[in-house]
C-alpha cells in the first residue's frame, strides 16, 4: 500500500514566492506567467451549479452559475441571455456568472431548455 504524501511534497513544491506571488507546480513560473496550462476553459465540470449567496454582499442576494466549462466569450453570451431573460443585471466574474435577485428557478429552467445540466446547490 503506498503512503500518501503530506505537507509541501503534496502541493508539489513551491507554491507561493514573496517575489512574484503565486507560482505554477509544474513549471515554476508566476500563474500569470504559467506557460503549461492553456487558460482556454475554466476548471468545472461541465455541470451548471445555480446557487443563491447573500455572503459578502451587504445583505443583497446574487444567483451565482459556476462549473461551465465554456470559453469566457461564451460565457459572457450566456450571462447576457441570462440577464435579459430575468430582467435583471449581473455581471462575469472568474468564471462565475452573478445575476442580481433569487432567480435559481428561472435560471435552472432555461439552462435546461437550452440543453444545460443543471444542479441546484446551497440551501
Amino acid at each position: 500500500m503506498a503512503k500518501s504524501a503530506k505537507g509541501m511534497a503534496s502541493l508539489g513544491g513551491l507554491v507561493y514566492s514573496t517575489e512574484t506571488g503565486r507560482t505554477c507546480p509544474v513549471c515554476r513560473q508566476s500563474i500569470s506567467a504559467c506557460t503549461c496550462r492553456s487558460p482556454a476553459l475554466p476548471e468545472g465540470d461541465g455541470i451548471a451549479r445555480v446557487r443563491r449567496e447573500t455572503k459578502g454582499r451587504g445583505g443583497k442576494t446574487v444567483t451565482t452559475v459556476g462549473g461551465l466549462q465554456i470559453s469566457a466569450e461564451e460565457l459572457k453570451v450566456l450571462a447576457k441571455s441570462l440577464k435579459n431573460r430575468c430582467g435583471c443585471g449581473g455581471a462575469v466574474k472568474e468564471g462565475v456568472i452573478e445575476i442580481q435577485g433569487d432567480h435559481r428557478e428561472l435560471i435552472c429552467d432555461w439552462l435546461i431548455g437550452q440543453g444545460y445540466k443543471v444542479k441546484r446547490a446551497g440551501g
